[in-house]
């Protein structure tokens, strides 16, 4: 397929590579490519860089890395392959598989050598497949960086550099889990966390992306924010350039060797979500510029779509919660669905999955009844009891606080709870009663939630016996919750290579790229040459 060729009358500026968003995949390929003797500039369109990595909880999965290797963790590179293959269920490419497990771990040791990055294990985590294949580890694969000394950034770009309205960054999922988990908040070392905040020293994904930011401000790299990229430039048989907008005016600059695109996802293009993720008026927890660039971009180039089954994510808004945008602040409800007196439940009062894992669980809200053509779990609300109250945040609602008004329903009984919410009071009030005999002996023989180590690492409540994922919803007053779904995970499995150059596609979910998986590649369909798909280390 011939290139577009769009050259412009005269180019505004004149780099080696131009790497569009701010992320760890857009500053790791602008910190590689200067040390290998390149000009580079980075163009975030945002006000902020750090891209989504900074909202994250910033975990990277990594087998076989040296962290584990110095704490005596038996695993490899090749078990890491396995593992991820068996996951894939056959829709992952064995060469983008390999690509991943071969060389994040170098990829890894390059930036802590060369970029002052600084990661450790988090001790005790296991894979979330735990105990399915022998290929998985009980820890030492999920790392997490030490906390990022904020004000090294400097004046400017510490404040410029994003931070996450919703995950705790002062405190490393390691405090977290040292305190109890996501469950025992009240126990978390908020001494700590408040020292933290007041020296603003930054842990997951707002610490991540600081680190790379910071290694591209040592270098004297270029970084412009509010630059709105808005087309690539061709000569007709590669990718040279882009076109932009910046204060009002529209430049055009020269990229000599290539053009990295690490743009993430298009949680924010309703449009976009519906017809590419099948997604149903999803909401997002990203900022506004989320919104398909990757494809926007790429797509005249030639670039294809791949698509893997991708679960739906659900979650809330808290009602007065905004953004610096002003934009509602939207909360998975991942972190507190798995706990003790909590069940989700459809419009027919009953439960439909595993709570607490939420790999497993989500897949059941987009289920399709193919004989009424309906979403019979959704709508869907989380149902909690007192106790729930008493012991546990619903994520910032911390017990003892006030329900704020307006939020969900409440009610002295279950059936009238149900009738409140919209669901099937005898539906509801049959699942409860089913759930606590159950949870009173701590098993679940409906969905084996508690079954899985990583759902009881992450989502349970060690200290609850004899299951921390199962508690029984007795004392009144009830409340029910309804859930809306949310955008899909950005973070794909690592997209393959082709060997056409220079453009690349970095950390997009349904991404843009130019080798998509044999099974699916059109009859006849070649790569557009002057386009290279890539993905960088995986933030969780």
């Amino acid at each position: 397929m011939p290139l577009i060729n769009n050259l412009p009358e005269h180019w505004d500026d004149n780099v080696d590579l131009i790497s569009i968003g701010s992320g760890i995949g857009g500053l790791s390929a602008a910190i590689a490519a200067h040390d290998h003797g390149a000009t580079v500039l980075v163009l975030e369109r945002s006000p902020q860089v750090g891209g989504v990595t900074a909202l994250s909880q910033g975990q990277v999965w990594i087998p076989g890395n040296h962290h584990a290797r110095d704490l005596g963790i038996e695993d490899s590179a090749e078990s890491g392959f396995r593992y991820l293959k068996r996951l894939s269920m056959g829709y992952g490419e064995d060469e983008a598989i390999s690509n991943f497990t071969a060389n994040a771990r170098v990829a890894l040791k390059y930036f802590e050598d060369k970029a002052g990055l600084r990661m450790n294990v988090i001790r005790g985590c296991p894979d979330y497949y735990y105990g399915l294949t022998n290929d998985s580890v009980a820890e030492g694969r999920l790392l997490e960086v030490e906390p990022f000394p904020g004000p090294s950034l400097g004046e400017e770009w510490q404040a410029k550099t994003r931070l996450s309205p919703q995950v705790p960054y002062s405190l490393t999922t390691q405090d977290i889990a040292d305190k109890g988990g996501l469950a025992a908040m009240m126990h978390w070392d908020f001494a700590l966390m408040g020292e933290r905040i007041a020296k603003d020293e930054r842990c997951a994904g707002s610490g991540l992306a600081a680190y790379f930011v910071k290694a591209v401000l040592d270098r004297g790299l270029r970084m412009e924010t509010g630059v709105n990229v808005t087309g690539l430039i061709g000569d007709g048989r590669r990718v040279i350039g882009v076109r932009a907008t910046k204060d009002g005016r529209e430049i055009c600059i020269k990229a000599n060797k290539g053009v990295v695109v690490a743009v993430s996802s298009y949680e924010r293009n309703r449009s976009l979500e519906k017809t590419l993720g099948n997604q149903l008026d999803p909401e997002s927890m990203l900022f506004s510029t989320i919104d398909g660039a990757n494809i926007r971009l790429a797509g005249p180039f030639g670039a294809k779509i791949a698509r893997v089954p991708e679960i739906s994510m659900a979650g809330f808004s808290v009602p007065g919660e905004e953004t610096d945008e002003g934009l509602a602040v939207w909360r998975s409800a991942m972190p507190i669905i798995g706990l003790p007196h909590h069940i989700v439940v459809n419009r027919q009062g009953k439960r439909f999955g595993n709570e607490g894992f939420y790999r497993g669980f989500y897949y059941t809200t987009d289920l399709i009844d193919g004989v009424t053509q309906t979403h019979p779990n959704f709508p869907c609300w989380i149902v909690i009891d007192s106790q729930a109250r008493e012991k546990y945040a619903f994520v910032s609602i911390m017990p003892g606080q006030d329900w704020p008004e307006g939020f969900g329903v409440v009610a002295d009984s279950i059936e009238e709870l149900a009738q409140k919410a919209g669901m099937d009071p005898q539906g509801l009030a049959e699942t409860v009663a089913r759930f606590n005999a159950n949870a009173e002996k701590g098993v679940d023989p409906d969905f084996g939630r508690g079954e899985q180590p990583w759902a009881a690492w992450m989502t349970g409540d060690k200290t609850y016996k004899p299951n921390p994922n199962l508690g029984p919803i007795v004392k009144p007053p009830f409340y029910a919750v309804e859930l809306s779904r949310m955008g899909r995970p950005a973070s794909p499995p690592p997209a393959s290579r082709s060997t056409a150059t220079p453009m690349w596609s970095a950390g997009t979910k349904n991404r843009s790229r130019a080798s998509t998986p044999r099974a699916i590649r059109p009859r006849g369909w070649k790569p557009a040459r002057s386009c290279r798909a890539a993905s960088p280390t995986r933030a969780a």
